[in-house]
């Protein structure tokens, strides 16, 4: 059973200092795309995500926008709430994933959040890593991804800190107050990126629910 609660005011990150963007040969991600990540760079082990936002307005109380990463079985499935790294469970239970922190405001240049994951460190039976981004709303202020712009999904190799492809979401989401970035995929001994961008209606507490997560009575989207 996993807690939702995410209060607080100040940002709690450790990210990694990667400042490689737009590096040259990175690959641009459209929409409905996918990227066999292991035979466009063969070195890639250990991966830091990136994902940044920016918000359209800045008046009143910011916007919390956070980073979730589920580690799914051959069902979709988590294997057990450990599986579900996010704001309040920032490592799984293998260590392979870590959460670096939570951002709540998207100030600044650069990653909001970062997530850094050891692909040959997941267990077998994790065959798909499903990243979602959502606004965090526990008093109910209807905020949702109408209020965010400039979204994107980047992949960065930690050995040689340069960035291996960029998925930017230029599209309205509308009142969604999820969005379902995509998933990266391990297929045979490949690992393959599919560009999703699909909105989410319920936030997290859906797709948690979706992926077998039993949450607390406390959620919000």
């Amino acid at each position: 059973m996993s807690d939702y609660n995410n209060e607080g005011d100040d940002d709690n990150l450790d990210l990694h200092p990667i400042v490689m963007m737009d590096t040259p040969g990175m690959v641009r991600v459209k929409k409905g795309e996918e990227i066999n990540m292991t035979r466009l760079d063969p070195a890639i082990r250990e991966i830091t995500v990136g994902v940044g936002w920016d918000l359209k307005k800045f008046e009143g109380d910011p916007i919390d926008v956070d980073a979730s990463v589920f580690l799914l079985d051959k069902n979709d499935k988590t294997r057990e709430d450990e599986d579900f790294v996010f704001y309040n469970n920032l490592a799984g239970r293998d260590g392979a994933v870590k959460h670096m922190g939570d951002s709540r405001t998207g100030a600044g240049d650069g990653d909001d959040e970062q997530i850094a994951i050891d692909l040959m460190a997941l267990p077998f039976e994790v065959v798909k890593i499903a990243f979602v981004l959502s606004i965090y709303d526990l008093d109910m202020n209807s905020n949702n991804f109408t209020m965010v712009k400039n979204v994107y999904f980047r992949i960065v190799n930690n050995e040689t800190n340069m960035e291996t492809f960029r998925f930017e979401l230029d599209e309205d989401m509308g009142s969604a107050t999820g969005l379902y970035i995509g998933y990266v995929e391990r297929v045979g001994s490949d690992w393959i990126y599919r560009a999703l961008g699909e909105p989410i209606y319920g936030g997290l507490a859906k797709v948690a629910g979706d992926f077998g997560i039993i949450v607390t009575q406390n959620i919000r989207a």
